[in-house]
């Protein structure tokens, strides 16, 4: 209902059930005004988590009280928080990029050159679909991405070559699936009642894109 993502829901599971196990199994509705910042201090000095999983945590107990126990948790008082260290960001040159592409090989290396050059995250890459290349304009269409949004961002001319022969050999692999009653892809939304045959069509196969051998 509230539109979050598998990997959101999944995460917040799982730190409501670290919280349980934290207060000896006490149901959280039992718990005191301390309960959360108790498990959150735990988090940062005993846990020793960083600053942004912390807060993650934070998310999933604020979801817990406010949208299912419909509990406001006020003010939560003393909390130690996680330091976020200061950091300068490492960039590799394209010297020492190549030397890490020198020991890939396969999919491996064709998901490396693709991230390195489009920018994408590794699920979004992962779950491209075919129909979201578009090697005429060297663009790839990022459907739900971080924070549900669609993006298009830069199609590598450098791994055109190799892409389009990846392509060719899982496009086969498809209608061999195909002619054995396989191959059926998992449709967003509605779609499947919308377009019944589209689920055999090409383009809709999810990691279509770099499925299969290089």
């Amino acid at each position: 209902m509230r539109q979050y993502s598998p990997r959101t829901e999944q995460a917040y599971v799982q730190w409501i059930r670290r919280y349980i196990f934290f207060h000896k199994l006490r149901h959280p509705a039992e718990l005191g005004p301390d309960g959360v910042p108790a498990y959150l201090s735990h988090l940062a000095v005993r846990r020793q988590v960083s600053a942004s999983t912390q807060n993650q945590a934070f998310a999933a107990l604020l979801f817990l009280y406010r949208q299912v126990l419909g509990r406001d948790l006020g003010s939560l008082g003393e909390v130690v928080r996680a330091k976020r260290p200061r950091r300068l960001p490492v960039v590799l040159t394209p010297e020492e990029v190549e030397a890490v592409f020198a020991h890939l090989d396969g999919v491996t290396l064709l998901i490396s050159r693709l991230r390195y050059g489009s920018g994408m995250r590794l699920l979004e890459c992962l779950g491209a679909r075919v129909k979201d290349l578009d090697f005429q304009l060297n663009e790839i269409t990022v459907h739900d991405g971080k924070g549900r949004k669609d993006r298009v961002t830069l199609l590598p001319a450098t791994c055109a070559p190799a892409l389009n022969d990846h392509l060719n050999r899982v496009r086969r692999l498809h209608d061999n699936d195909l002619r054995s009653g396989l191959g059926r892809a998992p449709l967003p939304d509605a779609l499947q009642r919308k377009y019944p045959s589209a689920d055999r069509q090409w383009g809709w196969p999810p990691g279509g894109l770099l499925h299969g051998p290089v």
